[in-house]
């Protein structure tokens, strides 16, 4: 008869426990509405185009998006009156960004400083973003390839142009924040190697950090800059560092952009290593950048 009773006691104790244990795994209808109003809200429009002015930005195109982009850049201030202060000289970029997915895109560029043809692969590791995953900030990769047109791209016409001589490469680590609406900075440590130089007084291996921000006025106006500064460069080397300032006018699709540079170039391997003047010289440059986007292929939804 005990062993009868133990059961039931048993039995009846398991029957009050149970109920309870299911009670405390089941979420409650205040944890279901909390679980829905918490969202991943990344952060955008940290800058209003792919690039800053020369270097690349942390912001990255949308999936199935084109952006064709013209940067045309004029001679120096220091070519005086005769030349209109540089605007009787002029070299331009022609290029075509691709963004595959909200991570990752593609571009091939054309400019006719040294008829160079280059292209990139650009992938965000990191989005910065807020809510129920925080980042403090965008991480970005950026890999390309320069290929130098010119009839002689040694400068020496003993050396024969092979085509491994023409090329150059560039790696980048973008590091980015939106500090507020008005407000971005980033920092891109960056490494240009370039497969034949001039002499052996200048490295194949050029490394540097760069250093972008904007700051946005108004709704379409923003003051944006981008400087880089170059690590192991021969000390007397008259090549300046980049340093180049404008202002992004948004029209619509379009990206307007007005800028004063000393850089000639207007890809990673040009502005790094080519023959950049001195601003306190005069040997500025004012030039402009659009941006066109299409939207090309109804954007694919990615978890």
């Amino acid at each position: 008869m005990l062993p009868i009773i133990k059961t039931i006691v048993l039995a009846c104790c398991l029957g009050m426990v149970m109920p309870f244990a299911q009670a405390q795994d089941e979420p409650s209808l205040l944890d279901l509405l909390g679980s829905e109003e918490e969202t991943t809200d990344r952060v955008t429009n940290a800058f209003k185009s792919t690039r800053v002015v020369n270097g690349q930005s942390m912001e990255m195109l949308g999936a199935g998006v084109l952006d064709f982009r013209i940067l045309h850049r004029f001679g120096k201030f220091s070519l005086g009156a005769y030349q209109m202060f540089g605007l009787d000289n002029a070299s331009m970029r022609l290029a075509f960004d691709y963004g595959i997915t909200p991570n990752l895109m593609v571009g091939v560029g054309r400019s006719t400083n040294k008829k160079e043809i280059d292209g990139f692969v650009k992938y965000r590791l990191l989005w910065q973003s807020t809510g129920k995953k925080t980042m403090p900030v965008s991480l970005l990769w950026v890999s390309g390839v320069t290929v130098n047109g010119l009839k002689d791209p040694v400068g020496f016409p003993e050396v024969k142009p092979l085509f491994s001589r023409r090329l150059g490469y560039y790696h980048q680590l973008i590091v980015g924040r939106k500090f507020s609406e008005r407000f971005t900075l980033q920092l891109s440590p960056t490494l240009v190697h370039t497969n034949i130089v001039p002499n052996r007084l200048i490295p194949n291996d050029l490394y540097s950090v760069g250093f972008g921000g904007r700051y946005k006025f108004s709704k379409r106006v923003a003051l944006v800059w981008d400087y880089y500064y170059v690590i192991n460069r021969f000390p007397g080397d008259p090549v300046k560092d980049p340093l180049t300032i404008g202002f992004d006018i948004e029209t619509g699709g379009h990206v307007f952009q007005l800028h004063f540079s000393n850089a000639v170039g207007m890809n990673e391997r040009a502005f790094l290593t080519d023959d950049n003047g001195s601003w306190l010289k005069g040997d500025i440059q004012f030039g402009f950048n659009l941006s066109r986007v299409f939207q090309i292929v109804k954007q694919p939804s990615f978890q």
